[in-house]
């Protein structure tokens, strides 16, 4: 990978909807050799995929709350259950079973607070495996790299 094909990775990842011509052009190639580029750096699995980005307010999903939760045991049966029970879940945007404390980084996407507070009593707290549960509310996101 050189100059170029991260160029061409910033460019995409800030307009995924660049047409291959706009893309050559800022890129200082022309169209075919651009092309090529873009196809290796999909073949080669650093282009993943390319996504719409979405205004999570107007989806009922704006409010969002990053959750440290730790479960009451760690036994194969338990961990497997509780993962399958939490990714099903709309409202888990991200769920990530972490080394050390705390078991789990669960980040909830839901309408507003009294959404969350529901949430958070009836399915989470409400789940047999959880020990304890520490929620943070965001008050400003400075800086995400996520759509």
């Amino acid at each position: 990978m050189d100059a170029i094909d991260e160029h061409i990775i910033l460019l995409l990842q800030e307009n995924g909807r660049l047409s291959n011509q706009e893309l050559a052009a800022q890129v200082g190639l022309t169209p075919a050799p651009c092309l090529r580029r873009v196809r290796k750096l999909e073949e080669d699995g650093v282009i993943t995929g390319y996504t719409a980005i979405i205004d999570r307010t107007r989806m009922g999903r704006g409010f969002e709350v990053i959750i440290h939760a730790d479960l009451v045991a760690k036994d194969f049966r338990t961990v497997g259950a509780f993962e399958d029970r939490m990714v099903e879940m709309n409202e888990v945007a991200e769920l990530r079973r972490m080394f050390g404390i705390p078991d789990y980084f669960i980040r909830v996407r839901v309408d507003d607070l009294a959404a969350f507070e529901k949430w958070l009593t009836i399915q989470l707290m409400g789940d047999p495996a959880i020990a304890r549960v520490d929620s943070r509310i965001t008050m400003k996101i400075l800086k995400t790299d996520a759509p």
